[in-house]
C-alpha cells in the first residue's frame, strides 16, 4: 500500500492549512493510500545553524521527522504563504532533513528523506490568491532535493470560509480539487513504487 504523509507547514493550532491538509489525508485515504497526517508543531526544532549542527548533530526531533519521511513514498504538503514564499517553520524543517547525518548507518545521505518521493502542493489562505504564490519556491526547492512534485496543485482562497464545522471541505469544487490531487499523488507514488 502507497504510503502518505501528509502536513501543513504552520504551527498555529486552528491553522487553515493544518485544516487543508487532514481533508487531503482523508482523500488519500479514500484513494486507497494508508495517510498520515503529522503537525510539525509537535517536533520542534531550532532554526538551523551550522555550528550547533557541528556541535550536537541532527535534534532529535529533526531525526524522528526525518524517519517518517523515509517511512512514506508521498507527500502532500499544505503550504501558508507568508511575504510570497513558504514560511519558516517549513524552510527549517527541509533544511535540517535535507542534512547528512554522517554516523554511518543506514542511509545517512540528507536526500534519504527525499529520494523517490511523489509531492502534491497546496495552500490555503482567507486572501483572494490562496497562498499559491508561496507554491513556487516550495517546489523548487523540493524539486532541487530530487522530489517529483506534480504538475497539479490546489489553492484555497477566502479559506475561511471553505470549512464545515467538522474540518470537511464545504466547496465542492476544493474539495472534487484536493481529492482528484490525492488520488494523483497515490497514483503516481505507487507507479514508482511498483513499476510492473
Amino acid at each position: 500500500m502507497t504510503r502518505v504523509l501528509v502536513f501543513a507547514g504552520s504551527a498555529r493550532r486552528d491553522s487553515l492549512n493544518k485544516k487543508l491538509a487532514r481533508a487531503a489525508a482523508q482523500s488519500a485515504r479514500e484513494a486507497g493510500a494508508e495517510a498520515s497526517f503529522v503537525d510539525l508543531d509537535d517536533y520542534p526544532i531550532p532554526l538551523y545553524h551550522g555550528d550547533l549542527e557541528a556541535a550536537s548533530g541532527m535534534p532529535e526531533n529533526a531525526r524522528k521527522l526525518r524517519d517518517l519521511f523515509i517511512a512514506h513514498d508521498a507527500l502532500l504538503i499544505a503550504s501558508p504563504e507568508n511575504n510570497a514564499s513558504m514560511t519558516a517553520l517549513l524552510k527549517n524543517t527541509i533544511d535540517w532533513l535535507s542534512r547528512d547525518l554522517g554516523d554511518g548507518k543506514g542511509d545517512a545521505s540528507g536526500l534519504a528523506p527525499w529520494r523517490g518521493k511523489v509531492a502534491g502542493l497546496m495552500a490555503a489562505s482567507p486572501g483572494g490568491f490562496g497562498g499559491v504564490r508561496a507554491l513556487p519556491h516550495l517546489r523548487q526547492v523540493l524539486s532541487t532535493l530530487g522530489v517529483t512534485v506534480l504538475g497539479a496543485q490546489v489553492a484555497v482562497p477566502r479559506a475561511h470560509e471553505a470549512f464545515a464545522a467538522d474540518g470537511s471541505l464545504a466547496d465542492e469544487r476544493v474539495a472534487r480539487s484536493v481529492r482528484a490531487l490525492a488520488e494523483s499523488v497515490t497514483q503516481a507514488a505507487g507507479r514508482l513504487k511498483d513499476p510492473d
